[in-house]
């Protein structure tokens, strides 16, 4: 007969996250994918400190110079004789932040909005869905750009732009599973025990939803990293003198034909990082698919 020991150690064995992290774990292209995502991120928080030089701070002995070990700009210089490397690092940063704020913000207030109109149902569901409705309905692209317009192009308000048309999947998301835990026998007691509804869904709906909310966070941050590179690109979201990825695509894009390194490299890294984002995304899916234990 196990002992109690043993028995403590196959159910903690046993358990989802730590069946999660072993699968995970196993999963090459999903751990390649977090050491090289860390590895951008700790380059753009650090690099920019360490280097030489400033984002802002121009060479005029070389401008447009190519990318080169032997010189002091090894990845080049822009038209304006600033160093590509550090401009890509902060430019990071910078997409990398707002990608990272902009989902913390629309992942919370798609869970509250979504579990809430799960689990009241009725005439309260069905206004709020509606609302979502109408928001899909809206041109995305043509309200930030009006947005972004009128409020002007700070760091702030294009998190804010982005946040206002990127919550509605995850509230639909949201209100589905919370269908299906709301007559779970956990819930139905706790009403019988007269708790409240907001203490329910803090205590009980929320905390259930984290597999799936995890994940989807793991796919929206890409999809709000590229937008704000759009917005950039269009000459909508960060301006100058800051930087981001979207602005440096959109100068490189200007003399690709002449200095095609001031395009190829925040491309390249852009790509890169959408790429581990979405690899890290199928990990985690599969990772915590209960269908996998």
């Amino acid at each position: 007969m196990l002992g109690r020991t043993e028995i403590s150690d196959v159910v903690a064995g046993r358990s989802l996250w730590s069946d999660a992290r072993r699968r995970f774990l196993r999963n090459k292209a999903a751990l390649i994918s977090l050491i090289l995502l860390t590895l951008i991120a700790l380059a753009c928080v650090v690099g920019p400190w360490i280097s030489p030089h400033a984002f802002d701070s121009a060479d005029w002995d070389a401008m447009s110079a190519s990318p080169s070990w032997n010189n002091a700009h090894w990845w080049g210089t822009d038209d304006a004789g600033r160093d590509l490397l550090v401009r890509c690092l902060v430019g990071g940063r910078i997409s990398l932040t707002v990608g990272l704020l902009a989902t913390l913000a629309s992942v919370s207030l798609g869970i509250l909005w979504g579990a809430t109109a799960g689990f009241v149902g009725g005439k309260v569901d069905a206004l709020m869905m509606r609302i979502v409705d109408m928001m899909y309905a809206i041109p995305y692209l043509l309200i930030a750009i009006l947005l972004v317009t009128i409020l002007g192009r700070e760091f702030y308000l294009v998190v804010i732009t982005i946040t206002v048309f990127s919550w509605m999947d995850m509230a639909r998301v949201v209100r589905g599973q919370t269908l299906s835990l709301k007559s779970r026998e956990y819930v139905e007691a706790a009403q019988a025990m007269g708790v409240s509804t907001t203490r329910i869904i803090l205590r009980h709906i929320v905390p259930n939803l984290l597999g799936i909310v995890v994940i989807y966070t793991t796919v929206t941050v890409p999809g709000v990293i590229l937008t704000e590179s759009v917005l950039s690109f269009l000459g909508l979201g960060i301006q100058e003198p800051m930087t981001s990825w979207g602005v440096l695509i959109q100068d490189g894009a200007k003399v690709m034909e002449v200095s095609p390194w001031i395009l190829l490299f925040p491309a390249g890294l852009l790509s890169l990082t959408l790429y581990c984002f979405n690899f890290i995304g199928d990990g985690l899916r599969d990772a915590l698919d209960p269908k996998e234990r």
